[in-house]
């Protein structure tokens, strides 16, 4: 399917010179850039550059220090996470999340309990108002879990799937509370190179589906094939921004992941080395 052209779109997140300091560490430093409806914008640096701090200040769980975050043009800066995600903001983490006494169905109709309008005493009660909601959630977990193929396993224990299918229970969890945006800290973790392709098909399914994504990935293949736009950032400042045959080959990028220790595995060099990205 074809990449929609976004760039007359108006903006729905907007980063406005955002920075944040722990201690002496100036960990984000004036970073702005903007996410239109319907783009996968990728979130790319090297190890410590800042990429989930960011992420942090835009779901809540981080004030930032200086500067706005704004939400179809409305400041949401420092606003409490649950409100961020009854804004339409929802996100995964880099380690896999999952309740382990839960199955796969149970984990995912987790994920609306910000869509519950009945009250405790009426499940308590067993009112007929609350097994009707009851339904409704699980048949939107279940559509949920059929458009990531995993309707299969629905009654099975979620920490017993494959690590891979552990990675798309979470994202259909953060799904079935229908964001308009849907941010992926590191989605390609731990996948194989069979799993980690499977996922650049999730995650473009996604965005046809109506829904924004921003991801952070270490995996190039990954990033290089289904975004749209990239933004890297190193010692928490941005360094370039583009489309990814713009972002492969900018010396600036190139030399802020070569800086790093010689025995540290860099991820965008080693794409290089085996052919995936063109420097």
């Amino acid at each position: 399917m074809k990449t929609p052209d976004t760039s007359s779109t108006p903006p729905l997140l907007e980063l406005d010179e955002i920075g944040i300091s722990f201690g002496g560490l100036r960990a984000v430093d004036d970073l702005s850039f903007r996410v239109r409806q319907g783009e996968i914008v990728g979130l790319i640096g090297p190890n410590g550059a800042g990429k989930t701090t960011v992420f942090n200040m835009i779901t809540g769980v981080y004030q930032p220090t200086n500067g706005h975050i704004r939400w179809h043009g409305k400041d949401i800066t420092g606003i409490a996470p649950h409100r961020v995600a009854q804004a339409g903001i929802r996100r995964t983490f880099q380690t896999i999340r999952l309740f382990s006494d839960m199955t796969v169905l149970e984990n995912v109709v987790a994920g609306e309990h910000l869509q519950i309008r009945q009250k405790w005493w009426q499940g308590l009660l067993n009112t007929p108002a609350q097994r009707r909601e009851e339904g409704e959630l699980i048949t939107r977990a279940t559509a949920v879990l059929e458009q990531l193929d995993l309707l299969d396993v629905a009654h099975e224990m979620a920490t017993s799937l494959p690590y891979g299918a552990q990675r798309r229970v979470e994202m259909a969890r953060t799904l079935v509370g229908q964001p308009e945006l849907i941010i992926l800290d590191e989605p390609a973790a731990g996948l194989n190179e069979l799993e980690s392709s499977a996922l650049n098909d999730t995650i473009r399914a996604i965005r046809n589906s109506g829904i924004t994504v921003i991801l952070v990935e270490h995996d190039m293949s990954v990033v290089m094939n289904v975004t749209d736009n990239i933004v890297v950032i190193n010692f928490g400042k941005k360094i370039a921004e583009g489309k990814p045959e713009e972002i492969r080959s900018n010396p600036l990028v190139i030399e802020a992941y070569l800086g790093q220790d010689d025995d540290e595995e860099d991820p965008l060099m080693t794409a290089v080395q085996e052919g995936q990205v063109t420097p």
